[in-house]
């Protein structure tokens, strides 16, 4: 419970990753969290549950070897505990806000389902963009494109690896 209140603000933009404590346990914890999370919106979607495991399967594995692979070009691979416990803490925080919104766009297909989905999808980017600028020591453009790489790398490579399977 400490370390969630520790990392919650980080969801706010006020943390720097790199000052967060390096705790295993809960990078496991949020490991499992966002593995269980993704499987249920991706089986919700697919409606092929071998499938969406591998997808996840790939997607959380390409995570950890991009920010694996980020961290040792910026040597930085010491934070990597701390750095993939936020993105994925900061992933887990805004899913628990997506499952019920998705929920409503199934059901409803209203537009502010959609507007809000889009909204969530952003503060998604938002944080994965902070995190990277303040581990990088980059400008808010350089962080800006390495987050859009991490999402196509992760999300579409998963996608594209789990159709070639």
């Amino acid at each position: 419970m400490d370390h969630l209140k520790q990392y919650l603000p980080l969801c706010g933009l006020k943390t720097n990753p790199l000052e967060l404590p390096r705790s295993v346990d809960f990078f496991k914890q949020n490991l499992l969290f966002y593995f269980v999370v993704e499987y249920f919106m991706q089986a919700n979607m697919t409606d092929d549950p071998i499938e969406a495991f591998v997808e996840v399967s790939m997607a959380a594995l390409l995570t950890l070897l991009f920010i694996g692979i980020m961290l040792f070009f910026n040597k930085t691979l010491y934070a990597y505990v701390q750095v993939t416990t936020a993105i994925m803490f900061c992933t887990n925080i805004v899913a628990l806000f997506i499952v019920p919104v998705l929920v409503w766009l199934t059901v409803s297909e209203d537009a502010p389902s959609y507007y809000v989905l889009a909204l969530l999808l952003l503060w998604s980017y938002v944080l994965v963009t902070h995190i990277f600028k303040q581990v990088l020591s980059v400008n808010l453009f350089a962080s800006s494109i390495m987050s859009l790489f991490y999402f196509i790398a992760t999300y579409l490579g998963a996608f594209a690896l789990g159709q070639l399977m």
